[in-house]
């Protein structure tokens, strides 16, 4: 057995794993994909009570390098990624700076990487796992019998309480769609599965609506609207995007959508330029960013009132049908009831306070 120090304070390793359930498993679906898997399964194995006591992220992905071990879990910030813009499958990668392992410790205070990898054509299987109370001390170990094929199954066991939240399927599987929507679609041939649900907004999404942007500088962004048939914490969101569909930054628009849940992103090859320069965390106080969000803000609203005009029109077609029906004395009992709401909102509107000159 072969232990590797992290060459970080602990302190800061555990801040690390303070994040969201949600969040963690996203950062580990993001590994999966960075290792250019196709099938990425999450499950949650749950006690005689009902209550998540441990969760598995596998995948089918090239694996973790035997040989690399040391520098992919022996230094935080120290990620291969940082060195290259793809994966070897021509992917984009996403993780550049070695921190989402970590956040693994916010679904469990115990984490394996079970994992295969091909070295000079053969296949060869070890563990790497680490434990909250000493979580800058992995031990790597060597499995006698390789897997089948290359892959990496991460299992978090001694669950922490807040997985439970992640009972609910729907929401968790919309939240999930909504975060991987658009590389789901740059990559039609990946697959991700949640408790043995397809993860993709196909699914989950009631409608889909494109526009191109014309930015006040002369460039131009495209706008992706994703309307859910279902409301769900983090609904509502502006995503900035790359071209790939890696979310740079969330952005609450303030645009009203009627109560119709949506996510919103906004693309450009321009954006992973600005998020390295910090430029989309300044938000309106950029000047390039605030040209950006005020063409995306404009269209959303746009999108959102022709929805709502849409919407009347169909309502009015669709009384103008049922009132060929109406007998004259239900028709007129009709007019009657709305000339008494109508009467009835007057009297309780406050008197306008009318103010002269003199």
């Amino acid at each position: 057995m072969k232990q590797i120090y992290v060459q970080a304070q602990a302190d800061h390793i555990a801040s690390l794993a303070k994040a969201a359930p949600l969040s963690a498993l996203e950062e580990l679906v993001w590994n999966a994909l960075d290792a250019d898997a196709h099938e990425v399964r999450i499950d949650l194995l749950s006690n005689s009570l009902g209550a998540v006591e441990a969760v598995r992220v596998s995948d089918d992905g090239t694996g973790i390098d035997v040989l690399k071990a040391d520098s992919t879990f022996g230094s935080l910030g120290g990620s291969w990624k940082r060195f290259g813009e793809q994966t070897p499958a021509k992917r984009r990668l996403h993780g550049r700076h070695g921190r989402g392992r970590f956040k693994a410790f916010a679904l469990g205070s115990h984490v394996e990487w079970r994992t295969t990898v091909r070295i000079a054509g053969e296949l060869v299987s070890y563990t790497l796992g680490a434990d909250i109370s000493n979580p800058g001390v992995f031990e790597l170990e060597s499995v006698p019998k390789p897997g089948p094929g290359t892959g990496t199954e991460v299992f978090i066991s001694n669950a922490s309480a807040n997985c439970d939240s992640l009972l609910d399927a729907g929401q968790s599987v919309r939240s999930l769609a909504a975060k991987f929507a658009l590389y789901l679609k740059s990559y039609p041939d990946v697959r991700i599965f949640f408790n043995g649900l397809p993860v993709t907004p196909v699914v989950v999404q009631k409608r889909r609506a494109g526009y191109t942007l014309a930015i006040a500088n002369g460039a131009e962004a495209r706008l992706e609207i994703i309307e859910w048939k279902c409301k769900f914490v983090g609904a509502g969101k502006l995503v900035w995007a790359g071209p790939d569909g890696f979310g740079l930054r969330e952005h609450s628009p303030g645009v009203r959508s009627g109560g119709q849940p949506y996510t919103a992103y906004l693309v450009s090859p321009r954006f992973p330029a600005l998020a390295a320069e910090n430029a989309l965390v300044m938000e309106e106080l950029n000047p390039e960013v605030r040209m950006y969000l005020d063409a995306a803000k404009k269209a959303l609203k746009a999108h959102f009132l022709a929805e709502i005009d849409d919407a009347i029109v169909a309502f009015k077609r669709e009384w103008k049908q049922r009132l060929k029906s109406f007998s004259t004395a239900e028709k007129q009992a009709l007019l009657d009831l709305v000339k008494k709401s109508l009467k009835s909102s007057t009297r309780e509107e406050p008197a306008a306070e009318v103010v002269g000159e003199k």
